[in-house]
């Protein structure tokens, strides 16, 4: 690459000596070639950029935001698996105890019947309303923790951002 500079130094001080010996104070125009390549130069030029640093930065921070977004998927995802396991729990356990009710119903007094499945189907309603409070809580929070990570890895994002700009 030091070779390539040196070239391109010895052309344009070959080039301009001879457009300053012929034309004297007039610049030299530029030729048919450069004017159809205006990124003449350019590749010399991204070359002596030193990227690596924040080309690297930039990619880890990219590897480090899909990693968070995994993360709160996983998160949101185990969250919805724990409230469809408590959701079946909840339903199995109302089928057993109405089953076990009808078994002990036949043969009794109608009365005594009708006030028993009164009585379940309040006690009934009243854990319904428990379990719908309890499911939107495991939803609440698993939506949360999911949040939170990907909260987290917004702050790191902002506080990058933020270092880089005092450096400046």
């Amino acid at each position: 690459m030091a070779t390539a500079k040196k070239a391109a130094a010895k052309k344009t001080t070959a080039s301009s000596s001879s457009n300053s010996s012929t034309s004297g104070a007039k610049k030299a125009a530029p030729s048919a070639a450069d004017m159809l390549n205006p990124l003449k130069g350019m590749a010399d030029k991204l070359q002596n950029l030193n990227l690596t640093g924040g080309a690297g930065k930039l990619l880890e921070s990219g590897r480090k935001d899909l990693a968070a977004l995994m993360q709160a998927n996983e998160k949101s995802y185990q969250g919805l698996q724990t409230v469809v396991a408590r959701q079946t729990e909840m339903i199995k356990s109302a089928i057993a105890e109405w089953q076990a009710a009808a078994k002990e119903m036949p043969g009794k007094d109608p009365k005594e019947n009708l006030a028993k499945l009164d009585e379940l189907g309040r006690q009934s309603f009243q854990r319904a309303i428990d379990d719908i409070k309890e499911l939107a809580n495991l939803a609440a929070k698993s939506q949360a923790d999911a949040f939170d990570v990907v909260r987290q890895r917004i702050q790191a994002n902002v506080d990058e951002v933020t270092k880089l700009l005092q450096r400046k």
